[in-house]
């Protein structure tokens, strides 16, 4: 067997699951003490590791006394209406095409979604890869290709080397709608939050394995909140979730890795040199948060004219959220799905309201897909 195999296995033995929680039990009940109002909550920032911890049914086994609150780690969730809106008024200009992931495809804007418009006449191209979008561009000449760059640093890097390769190929009729967030600056604004409530975070995989640990020093030297980048099977949730307790039991906050096999303190210098040629920190709009200084991605000067704004004049008009929806102080760990009171009911994957039941990566799809009970709790 491959050591590859040989570790699935260990991040899905039952008995190694058993230890950690059998330490997360302990460590809770250290910090609980005798208080009976003490809750201890720890912050997923991640939108994968949200739906891992759903499928796997961890908040089941997890003490109940600690509570595992979603953060603002999806993608397409904190991109906000006006934003898609201005996408939307892409959709509608003829010889445009918008290349998008398919993720993006029934985020709601307050004209609709990309998918409800398709039936007009809209031109959308799902596609796997930001490359795919390069093509249709270099085998469609007569068409505008605009590409949705929604993501976070993992996927900022991806879009910038096919943008530079569409550069290179002079391939004009390439543009992308950067809509770039970044994940340490979310963070501060929601630490900065006097009514936050967070004991310590699991930080992303993903995000960490571009950018290292340096971007995360603020959360324990400022906040002083215990920080842990953690792998996403069942194990290494449980033993970051361990990590960041045994921080916290011991009364110190650091920024320390879980997921070693991926994530290099330094992270990728290569991707990060990239993103640091091609764009520049701008301040981003994201989706009931509010503007977050120097929390987005623009195209530096060398690169602007990859940048949809410098062809077609899309001025940003703010939307209200829907009334009623919470996904905004659920991105925040404010509330939890559940406590929406449209969840389960006027809100739905197969008819969404807000955008965290519209992603693979949103807390309340990850919620109604996985905890029936909440669901059949509501009504």
């Amino acid at each position: 067997m491959s050591p590859g195999l040989n570790l699935a296995h260990a991040l899905r033995d039952h008995r190694v699951a058993r230890r950690l929680l059998a330490g997360i039990e302990t460590c809770v009940a250290r910090l609980v003490g005798a208080d009976p109002t003490r809750q201890v909550n720890l912050m997923e920032v991640c939108g994968t590791h949200t739906m891992a911890i759903a499928a796997s049914g961890l908040r089941t086994l997890l003490p109940p006394r600690l509570t595992m609150l979603s953060g603002p780690g999806c993608p397409v969730c904190v991109t906000s209406a006006g934003d898609i809106d201005r996408a939307l008024a892409l959709a509608r200009l003829p010889g445009v095409v918008i290349a998008t992931f398919g993720d993006m495809l029934k985020v709601p804007g307050s004209g609709g979604s990309l998918l409800s418009m398709r039936p007009s006449g809209a031109r959308v191209k799902v596609v796997y890869s930001p490359l795919e979008a390069v093509q249709h561009a270099r085998e469609h000449p007569d068409q505008t290709v605009v590409f949705l760059g929604v993501g976070f640093e993992t996927t900022a890097p991806v879009v910038a080397a096919a943008a530079r390769r569409a550069l290179e190929e002079r391939l004009s009729n390439f543009l992308v709608l950067p809509l770039f967030k970044l994940v340490p600056p979310a963070l501060e604004a929601i630490l900065s939050l006097p009514q936050h409530r967070i004991d310590g975070l699991i930080l992303p995989g993903h995000v960490s394995a571009v950018i290292g640990t340096e971007p995360y020093r603020f959360v324990v030297d400022r906040y002083e909140v215990p920080s842990v980048v953690t792998g996403f099977e069942p194990a290494d949730i449980l033993q970051g979730i361990l990590m960041v307790l045994t921080q916290r039991v011991e009364g110190r906050a650091d920024v320390e890795i879980q997921y070693r096999r991926s994530v290099p303190a330094r992270g990728n210098p290569r991707a990060v040199a990239l993103l640091a040629e091609m764009f520049e920190p701008t301040a981003a709009r994201w989706r009931a948060m509010g503007t977050i200084p120097a929390s987005g991605l623009s195209f530096s000067d060398r690169y602007r004219s990859l940048d949809v704004q410098t062809r077609f004049d899309l001025p940003y008009v703010e939307t209200p959220e829907p009334p009623g929806c919470c996904c905004g102080t659920i991105l925040m760990g404010l509330t939890r799905p559940i406590d929406c009171p449209l969840f389960g009911g006027r809100c739905t994957p197969g008819d969404p309201v807000g955008p965290c039941m519209v992603s693979s990566e949103g807390a309340c799809a990850a919620a109604y897909t996985y905890d029936a009970g909440g669901v059949r709790n509501k009504g």
